[in-house]
Protein backbone atom coordinates (compact mmCIF):
# COMPACT_ATOMS: atom_id res chain seq x y z
CA UNK A 1 0.00 0.00 0.00
CA UNK A 2 1.25 3.32 -0.87
CA UNK A 3 0.52 6.87 0.81
CA UNK A 4 -0.09 9.58 -1.33
CA UNK A 5 -0.96 13.05 -0.69
CA UNK A 6 -3.11 14.69 -3.68
CA UNK A 7 -3.87 18.33 -3.48
CA UNK A 8 -7.03 19.49 -5.71
CA UNK A 9 -10.03 20.73 -5.85
CA UNK A 10 -13.73 18.89 -4.78
CA UNK A 11 -17.27 18.64 -5.81
CA UNK A 12 -20.04 17.14 -3.61
CA UNK A 13 -21.29 16.11 -6.93
CA UNK A 14 -19.61 14.83 -9.73
CA UNK A 15 -16.18 13.38 -10.51
CA UNK A 16 -13.05 16.05 -10.59
CA UNK A 17 -10.18 16.91 -8.82
CA UNK A 18 -10.03 14.74 -5.79
CA UNK A 19 -13.71 13.63 -6.75
CA UNK A 20 -11.75 11.71 -9.59
CA UNK A 21 -8.37 10.82 -7.91
CA UNK A 22 -9.07 9.39 -4.38
CA UNK A 23 -11.63 6.98 -5.26
CA UNK A 24 -9.56 5.51 -7.93
CA UNK A 25 -6.35 5.34 -5.57
CA UNK A 26 -8.53 3.66 -2.96
CA UNK A 27 -10.05 1.50 -4.89
CA UNK A 28 -6.17 0.19 -6.24
CA UNK A 29 -5.62 -0.36 -2.36
CA UNK A 30 -3.77 2.93 -1.42
CA UNK A 31 -4.06 5.36 0.84
CA UNK A 32 -4.98 8.39 -0.41
CA UNK A 33 -4.52 11.84 1.89
CA UNK A 34 -6.55 14.28 0.28
CA UNK A 35 -6.09 18.11 0.73
CA UNK A 36 -8.80 20.33 -1.26
CA UNK A 37 -8.37 23.62 -2.61
CA UNK A 38 -11.77 24.31 -3.47
CA UNK A 39 -14.97 22.74 -2.60
CA UNK A 40 -17.91 23.50 -5.28
CA UNK A 41 -21.16 21.91 -5.23
CA UNK A 42 -19.91 20.90 -9.13
CA UNK A 43 -17.78 21.08 -11.58
CA UNK A 44 -17.23 24.80 -13.29
CA UNK A 45 -18.18 22.88 -16.92
CA UNK A 46 -21.68 23.62 -15.81
CA UNK A 47 -21.78 26.98 -16.05
CA UNK A 48 -22.97 27.56 -12.91
CA UNK A 49 -22.12 26.42 -9.13
CA UNK A 50 -21.92 27.43 -5.35
CA UNK A 51 -19.07 26.86 -2.90
CA UNK A 52 -15.94 28.64 -1.98
CA UNK A 53 -12.70 28.57 -3.08
CA UNK A 54 -9.89 27.98 -0.09
CA UNK A 55 -6.84 30.34 0.00
CA UNK A 56 -3.35 29.18 0.26
CA UNK A 57 -3.14 30.01 4.15
CA UNK A 58 -5.65 27.64 4.31
CA UNK A 59 -4.13 25.08 2.32
CA UNK A 60 -1.07 25.61 3.89
CA UNK A 61 -2.42 24.93 7.33
CA UNK A 62 -3.71 21.41 6.18
CA UNK A 63 -0.60 20.36 5.16
CA UNK A 64 0.64 22.07 8.27
CA UNK A 65 -1.81 19.71 10.49
CA UNK A 66 -0.98 16.45 8.38
CA UNK A 67 2.88 17.33 9.21
CA UNK A 68 2.02 17.53 12.78
CA UNK A 69 0.82 13.88 12.38
CA UNK A 70 4.56 13.01 12.07
CA UNK A 71 3.51 10.62 9.17
CA UNK A 72 5.55 12.69 5.91
CA UNK A 73 8.25 10.34 6.05
CA UNK A 74 5.71 7.33 5.19
CA UNK A 75 3.93 9.71 2.46
CA UNK A 76 5.25 7.80 -1.07
CA UNK A 77 4.18 10.73 -3.36
CA UNK A 78 2.23 13.96 -3.97
CA UNK A 79 -0.26 14.22 -7.08
CA UNK A 80 -1.67 17.85 -7.73
CA UNK A 81 -3.85 19.03 -10.53
CA UNK A 82 -5.82 22.31 -11.03
CA UNK A 83 -4.02 24.76 -8.70
CA UNK A 84 -6.46 28.16 -8.71
CA UNK A 85 -3.62 30.41 -8.70
CA UNK A 86 0.29 31.11 -8.61
CA UNK A 87 0.17 31.42 -4.59
CA UNK A 88 -1.56 28.43 -4.35
CA UNK A 89 1.36 26.50 -6.89
CA UNK A 90 3.77 27.97 -4.19
CA UNK A 91 1.71 26.30 -1.49
CA UNK A 92 1.61 22.78 -3.28
CA UNK A 93 5.49 23.08 -3.99
CA UNK A 94 6.29 23.63 -0.28
CA UNK A 95 4.41 21.00 0.55
CA UNK A 96 6.30 18.73 -2.08
CA UNK A 97 9.34 19.85 -0.42
CA UNK A 98 8.62 19.18 3.16
CA UNK A 99 7.72 15.26 1.71
CA UNK A 100 10.68 14.95 -0.05
CA UNK A 101 12.85 16.41 3.27
CA UNK A 102 10.75 13.74 5.00
CA UNK A 103 11.39 10.95 2.31
CA UNK A 104 13.32 11.52 -0.65
CA UNK A 105 12.24 8.96 -2.11
CA UNK A 106 8.78 10.24 -2.81
CA UNK A 107 7.68 10.83 -5.96
CA UNK A 108 5.66 14.32 -7.54
CA UNK A 109 3.60 13.80 -10.17
CA UNK A 110 2.00 16.92 -11.62
CA UNK A 111 -1.16 17.39 -13.64
CA UNK A 112 -0.07 20.54 -15.38
CA UNK A 113 -3.70 21.57 -15.77
CA UNK A 114 -3.95 25.12 -18.14
CA UNK A 115 -6.38 24.56 -20.98
CA UNK A 116 -7.41 22.16 -23.38
CA UNK A 117 -8.73 22.09 -27.07
CA UNK A 118 -11.83 23.94 -28.10
CA UNK A 119 -11.54 25.85 -24.86
CA UNK A 120 -8.01 27.40 -24.89
CA UNK A 121 -6.19 28.50 -21.75
CA UNK A 122 -8.69 28.61 -18.84
CA UNK A 123 -6.94 29.63 -15.84
CA UNK A 124 -6.07 32.71 -13.80
CA UNK A 125 -3.46 34.71 -15.91
CA UNK A 126 0.00 33.98 -14.36
CA UNK A 127 -0.09 30.31 -13.69
CA UNK A 128 0.63 29.31 -16.87
CA UNK A 129 4.18 30.79 -16.49
CA UNK A 130 4.31 29.28 -12.75
CA UNK A 131 3.03 26.24 -13.94
CA UNK A 132 6.19 26.01 -16.73
CA UNK A 133 8.53 27.46 -14.65
CA UNK A 134 8.09 26.47 -11.31
CA UNK A 135 5.83 22.75 -11.16
CA UNK A 136 6.76 21.44 -13.76
CA UNK A 137 10.90 21.37 -13.43
CA UNK A 138 9.85 20.25 -9.85
CA UNK A 139 8.20 16.99 -10.87
CA UNK A 140 8.93 13.47 -11.53
CA UNK A 141 5.79 12.98 -13.79
CA UNK A 142 3.59 14.78 -15.58
CA UNK A 143 0.26 14.15 -17.09
CA UNK A 144 -0.63 16.87 -19.29
CA UNK A 145 -3.14 16.60 -22.71
CA UNK A 146 -1.93 17.50 -25.58
CA UNK A 147 -3.39 21.05 -25.70
CA UNK A 148 -1.15 21.69 -22.75
CA UNK A 149 2.33 19.96 -24.12
CA UNK A 150 1.84 21.82 -26.72
CA UNK A 151 1.52 25.05 -24.54
CA UNK A 152 4.67 24.09 -22.36
CA UNK A 153 6.87 23.28 -25.11
CA UNK A 154 5.99 26.32 -27.73
CA UNK A 155 5.66 23.02 -30.19
CA UNK A 156 2.62 21.88 -32.58
CA UNK A 157 1.73 18.05 -32.71
CA UNK A 158 0.00 16.64 -35.85
CA UNK A 159 2.39 13.34 -36.25
CA UNK A 160 3.74 11.05 -34.04
CA UNK A 161 7.69 12.57 -34.52
CA UNK A 162 6.17 16.09 -33.30
CA UNK A 163 4.73 14.04 -30.36
CA UNK A 164 8.20 12.66 -29.54
CA UNK A 165 10.03 15.80 -30.12
CA UNK A 166 7.58 17.31 -27.56
CA UNK A 167 7.66 14.88 -24.81
CA UNK A 168 11.63 15.10 -25.35
CA UNK A 169 10.95 19.07 -24.75
CA UNK A 170 9.13 18.70 -21.67
CA UNK A 171 11.39 16.31 -20.60
CA UNK A 172 13.76 18.66 -20.96
CA UNK A 173 11.77 20.77 -18.37
CA UNK A 174 13.45 18.76 -15.44
CA UNK A 175 10.56 15.59 -15.36
CA UNK A 176 11.90 12.31 -16.03
CA UNK A 177 8.28 11.13 -17.02
CA UNK A 178 5.62 13.03 -19.43
CA UNK A 179 2.26 11.12 -19.86
CA UNK A 180 0.16 12.62 -22.53
CA UNK A 181 -3.17 11.44 -21.97
CA UNK A 182 -5.13 12.66 -25.33
CA UNK A 183 -2.90 12.17 -28.09
CA UNK A 184 -4.39 12.99 -31.52
CA UNK A 185 -2.61 12.92 -34.56
CA UNK A 186 -2.81 13.07 -38.56
CA UNK A 187 -0.88 9.75 -39.04
CA UNK A 188 -3.07 7.54 -36.70
CA UNK A 189 -6.34 5.78 -37.13
CA UNK A 190 -9.16 9.03 -36.55
CA UNK A 191 -11.36 6.37 -34.99
CA UNK A 192 -9.00 5.93 -32.12
CA UNK A 193 -7.67 8.02 -29.18
CA UNK A 194 -3.88 7.49 -27.92
CA UNK A 195 -2.12 7.88 -24.42
CA UNK A 196 1.69 8.31 -24.69
CA UNK A 197 4.59 7.59 -22.31
CA UNK A 198 7.78 8.85 -23.01
CA UNK A 199 11.20 8.85 -20.69
CA UNK A 200 14.83 8.99 -21.60
CA UNK A 201 15.05 5.10 -21.78
CA UNK A 202 11.56 5.02 -23.80
CA UNK A 203 8.81 5.90 -25.21
CA UNK A 204 5.57 3.79 -25.49
CA UNK A 205 1.73 4.62 -26.82
CA UNK A 206 -1.78 2.75 -26.20
CA UNK A 207 -4.94 3.20 -28.78
CA UNK A 208 -8.59 2.75 -27.59
CA UNK A 209 -11.31 2.89 -29.81
CA UNK A 210 -12.67 6.77 -29.34
CA UNK A 211 -15.79 6.49 -27.70
CA UNK A 212 -18.80 9.18 -29.04
CA UNK A 213 -19.39 11.07 -25.53
CA UNK A 214 -21.34 14.17 -25.84
CA UNK A 215 -20.52 16.12 -23.94
CA UNK A 216 -17.22 14.55 -22.76
CA UNK A 217 -16.55 13.90 -19.23
CA UNK A 218 -14.57 16.10 -17.02
CA UNK A 219 -12.39 15.18 -14.68
CA UNK A 220 -10.92 12.21 -16.59
CA UNK A 221 -7.43 13.61 -16.77
CA UNK A 222 -7.76 13.75 -13.26
CA UNK A 223 -8.13 9.92 -12.83
CA UNK A 224 -5.78 9.25 -15.62
CA UNK A 225 -3.00 10.75 -13.21
CA UNK A 226 -4.20 8.76 -10.19
CA UNK A 227 -4.43 5.82 -12.07
CA UNK A 228 -0.93 6.39 -13.80
CA UNK A 229 0.68 7.16 -10.75
CA UNK A 230 -0.65 4.57 -8.79
CA UNK A 231 1.03 1.68 -10.73
CA UNK A 232 3.65 3.62 -11.28
CA UNK A 233 4.69 3.39 -7.71
CA UNK A 234 3.82 -0.40 -7.13
CA UNK A 235 5.70 -1.42 -10.56
CA UNK A 236 8.05 1.09 -11.35
CA UNK A 237 7.53 0.41 -14.96
CA UNK A 238 5.90 2.98 -17.23
CA UNK A 239 4.65 0.37 -19.72
CA UNK A 240 2.69 -0.96 -17.11
CA UNK A 241 1.46 2.51 -15.39
CA UNK A 242 0.34 3.19 -18.94
CA UNK A 243 -1.37 -0.22 -19.35
CA UNK A 244 -3.38 0.27 -16.46
CA UNK A 245 -4.73 3.58 -16.63
CA UNK A 246 -5.63 3.04 -20.92
CA UNK A 247 -7.28 -0.04 -19.61
CA UNK A 248 -8.70 1.42 -16.38
CA UNK A 249 -10.36 4.89 -18.10
CA UNK A 250 -11.44 3.54 -21.26
CA UNK A 251 -13.89 1.09 -19.00
CA UNK A 252 -15.16 3.82 -16.80
CA UNK A 253 -15.58 5.85 -20.30
CA UNK A 254 -17.39 2.49 -21.30
CA UNK A 255 -19.51 2.58 -18.29
CA UNK A 256 -19.86 6.67 -18.81
CA UNK A 257 -21.55 5.48 -22.36
CA UNK A 258 -23.69 3.35 -21.18
CA UNK A 259 -25.32 5.65 -18.48
CA UNK A 260 -25.52 8.35 -20.60
CA UNK A 261 -24.21 10.67 -18.18
CA UNK A 262 -21.65 13.65 -18.80
CA UNK A 263 -20.47 12.20 -15.12
CA UNK A 264 -17.40 9.72 -14.97
CA UNK A 265 -19.32 6.68 -13.98
CA UNK A 266 -16.40 5.64 -11.63
CA UNK A 267 -18.52 3.90 -9.04
CA UNK A 268 -20.29 1.69 -11.62
CA UNK A 269 -16.85 0.85 -13.06
CA UNK A 270 -15.12 0.29 -9.83
CA UNK A 271 -14.09 -3.12 -10.24
CA UNK A 272 -12.56 -2.01 -13.72
CA UNK A 273 -10.19 0.77 -11.78
CA UNK A 274 -8.29 -1.91 -9.73
CA UNK A 275 -8.15 -5.07 -11.92
CA UNK A 276 -9.14 -4.00 -15.60
CA UNK A 277 -10.72 -6.57 -17.64
CA UNK A 278 -10.05 -5.29 -21.21
CA UNK A 279 -6.05 -4.42 -21.84
CA UNK A 280 -4.71 -2.18 -24.32
CA UNK A 281 -1.41 -2.99 -25.08
CA UNK A 282 1.52 -0.25 -24.99
CA UNK A 283 3.41 -0.29 -28.14
CA UNK A 284 6.89 0.43 -27.64
CA UNK A 285 8.30 3.28 -30.52
CA UNK A 286 11.49 4.31 -28.76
Amino acid sequence: MQHILSIQSHVAYGFVGNRAAVFPLQRMGHDAWAVNTVQFSNHTGYGAWTGDVFGPAQVAALVDGVEARGVLPSCDAVLSGYMGSAELGGVILDAVRRVRAANPGALYCCDPVMGDVGRGIFVRPGLPDFIRGAAVPAADIITPNQFELEYLTGRTIRYLDDALDAAAAARALGPKVVVVTSLTRADAPADRIEMMADTADGTWITATPRLPLDPPPNGAGDAVAALFLAEYLETGSCEAALRHATAAIFAVFRQTQLAGTRELALIAAQAELARPTTLFEPVRIR
